[in-house]
């Protein structure tokens, strides 16, 4: 990323001006490719591309046959990025999603055989990692995936081995099924850039979707986007102006989550036991800048900060058995926040 940031940091005005009517055109391609099959769930659709150009990763929930393995398929064939999935299961092990350490033989030069340890990658040394039902998984295979989100790297028999970049996981879980699950704790939670809520199709979307799947036809999905051009995105979104009074506000969004503190409003004192961490104004902040650069505006505004707060803070919310009395649910907790929460506010 180092060399990304050093080259685009050396552009001119204009250069820049052209490289982000460029990652429109390509953000709007891959958009497009995606929606070959993919029918609705646009809303989706941008949050998973937010995450993947802002270097984040993506949990997805829904209930089963709504699309999201569809959704995380048809992204990897859009891009030119290696794609691997992991189906997890209460059996599944860490090693067999890192890789392990195998005993290999190997000819000697003046004849004979040595016996050497040699390290067999699992399928996280993809660029992007579909783990399917992750909730199905034990804690302790759950933790060696989180781990890898967050350093970037694995280490197998004492030895770390650095993950291919960009490196992207999307992971779906089942609300519904509980028994045999293993929900995320709320630290593991956090790792997560986004959590989105894939919902039913329209009665419109339902019938299109009968069109395409019965009939014969078959969409082909070709891929619009390389590595090296994803790295060069991420490094743009970086750059993009946010102004003080927008980061404050996405500031006090955050500390407006913290039940007693300073901007929590009544509904958080009432409802959260746990607020959001300086992880979710690191998301809040990432994905404005995204977002701005995608709708073609030189710096945040406090509406992308509005738009994307209940994507970056609703699992990262932790409410009490009183809000499961009153059935309120952290979306509703994030709205009221967003509504109450002043647009600006002298420091």
């Amino acid at each position: 990323m180092a060399d990304h940031a050093g080259d685009i940091e050396n552009l001119s005005p204009g250069e820049l001006e052209k490289l982000g009517e460029q990652f429109r055109k390509d953000y709007a391609a891959v958009r497009e490719q995606i929606g070959k099959v993919v029918v609705g769930n646009l809303s989706i659709v941008d949050g998973v591309l937010v995450c993947l150009f802002t270097g984040g990763h993506a949990l997805l929930e829904g209930v089963p046959g709504i699309g999201k393995t569809l959704l995380i398929r048809s992204l990897s064939e859009a891009l030119s990025l290696d794609f691997s999935r992991v189906q997890f299961t209460p059996d599944l092990m860490p090693a067999d999603i890192a890789g392990t350490t195998i005993v290999t033989e190997v000819e000697r030069a003046g004849g004979g055989v040595s016996r050497e340890f040699t390290f067999q990658p699992g399928p996280i040394f993809a660029q992007i990692v579909l783990a399917d039902e992750i909730n199905r998984a034990t804690p302790k295979t759950q933790s060696a995936l989180l781990e890898a989100m967050q350093e970037r790297s694995v280490t197998v028999a004492g030895e770390s081995h650095k993950l291919p970049a960009p490196f992207f996981v999307m992971a779906t879980q089942n609300p519904i099924e509980q028994e045999g699950t293993y929900p995320l704790p709320e630290a593991q939670l956090d790792r997560f850039f986004f959590k989105l809520l894939v919902g039913y199709s329209s009665r419109e979307e339902m019938s299109e979707i009968l069109n395409r799947t019965t009939r014969g036809d078959a969409p082909t999905i070709k891929p619009v986007l390389d590595a090296e051009s994803i790295l060069r995105y991420q490094t743009l979104v970086r750059m993009v102006a946010i102004a003080d009074h927008v980061q404050d506000f996405a500031v006090r969004l955050v500390l407006s989550t913290h039940p007693e503190g300073e901007f929590a409003t009544p509904m958080v004192n009432k409802y959260v036991s746990v607020g959001a961490s300086p992880r979710a104004a690191q998301a809040l902040v990432l994905a404005g800048k995204c977002r701005a650069l995608v709708s073609g505006r030189p710096s945040v505004s406090v509406d992308d900060i509005q738009k994307i707060a209940k994507l970056a803070l609703r699992h990262r919310i932790l409410t009490n058995f009183e809000a499961d009395a009153d059935r309120i649910d952290t979306d509703q907790i994030i709205e009221n926040a967003v509504q109450t929460l002043p647009r600006e506010l002298a420091v």
